[in-house]
């Protein structure tokens, strides 16, 4: 376990860094499935607009951060389900770490963070072999429900994992 990263709850004063960190995640992430074009639209400002608004949701959205001295390194947050033909009540929604970081126990302190141990559910690229990897150790499999959403006005083929 990561000792020098603290995990702890998103404020409405972490949106600039979460714009920055979030935009970086996305360029890790998805660099070999949207095209660079797309990808050129991401604005932190844009995303520190949208993050100061989740930081003000109430209810039952958990959102923390992970931060590393200063810098904010990963993110995550679960809600309700969405999905309404699963037998779980959460919902993982998103969860983005550094590459720097990825491997060191940050992420599953994250995840850990906003997943309750039992049934959840989320969505996930399918071509994000890492991803699957991660969730499989914490008792994920595909249930054969796949979606094509639109990202940065292309397509994101992705599949439901369920545990």
């Amino acid at each position: 376990m990561n000792t020098t990263v603290v995990v702890r709850p998103v404020t409405e004063a972490d949106a600039d860094a979460l714009g920055r960190v979030h935009v970086a995640c996305w360029h890790e992430t998805y660099d070999h499935l949207l095209s660079q074009a797309a990808l050129s639209h991401l604005r932190p400002e844009r995303l520190a607009t949208m993050w100061r608004g989740i930081t003000k949701m109430g209810g039952d959205y958990r959102q923390v951060v992970a931060v590393d001295g200063e810098d904010i390194v990963g993110f995550a947050a679960s809600v309700p389900r969405s999905d309404s033909d699963v037998p779980t009540a959460r919902e993982l929604k998103i969860m983005y770490l550094l590459a720097s970081h990825q491997g060191t126990g940050v992420g599953q302190q994250l995840f850990d963070a906003v997943v309750d141990a039992g049934p959840s559910v989320l969505w996930v690229a399918a071509d994000n072999p890492r991803a699957h990897a991660f969730y499989a150790r914490n008792g994920y499999l595909a249930d054969g429900s796949e979606k094509t959403e639109e990202v940065l006005g292309e397509l994101l083929h992705e599949v439901r994992l369920v545990r």
